[in-house]
């Protein structure tokens, strides 16, 4: 079997988008939005989590060249009322993941992320591609 080329084309072309075989899982509605910019530089990823903080988000690159986002929140709340016996306490637990293929033209080692007011924003460099010239080959039939 051939091994997969990443290409610059980060983002899904109509070929993929017709096939269903995108370079992101499919959006869930209680996953919280993402937006992407690219520009000559690189690429910049924000996702937008209200209430969220800095130790709330784990960014990795996995063993497979993929950019995982992931949150986990947990919060408590209690509330009581001496007066009637009333007693209220809950749990809020929040979790969820992004997996996003990185293209071969970027700079894993200088990719950084931040989080401010709720938006974590995930910068990712390109990485200079030298180009070769591409010389015609015969390849000897045995």
């Amino acid at each position: 079997m051939l091994p997969i080329r990443r290409t610059q084309n980060w983002l899904p072309g109509i070929f993929n988008d017709f096939f269903g075989n995108e370079w992101m899982e499919k959006v869930n509605p209680s996953n919280p939005a993402v937006n992407i910019l690219e520009n000559e530089k690189g690429f910049q990823v924000e996702i937008a989590a209200p209430g969220m903080t800095k130790e709330d988000f784990n960014v990795k690159i996995d063993d497979d060249n993929n950019l995982v986002i992931s949150v986990n929140k947990k919060t408590e709340t209690e509330e009581r009322d001496e007066e009637k016996s009333y007693l209220r306490r809950e749990f809020f637990y929040s979790h969820f993941q992004r997996c996003m293929i990185l293209p071969d033209t970027v700079d894993r080692e200088k990719i950084s992320a931040k989080a401010e007011n709720g938006i974590l924003t995930i910068d990712i460099p390109k990485r200079e591609v030298k180009d070769e010239p591409k010389i015609e080959k015969t390849i000897e039939i045995k």
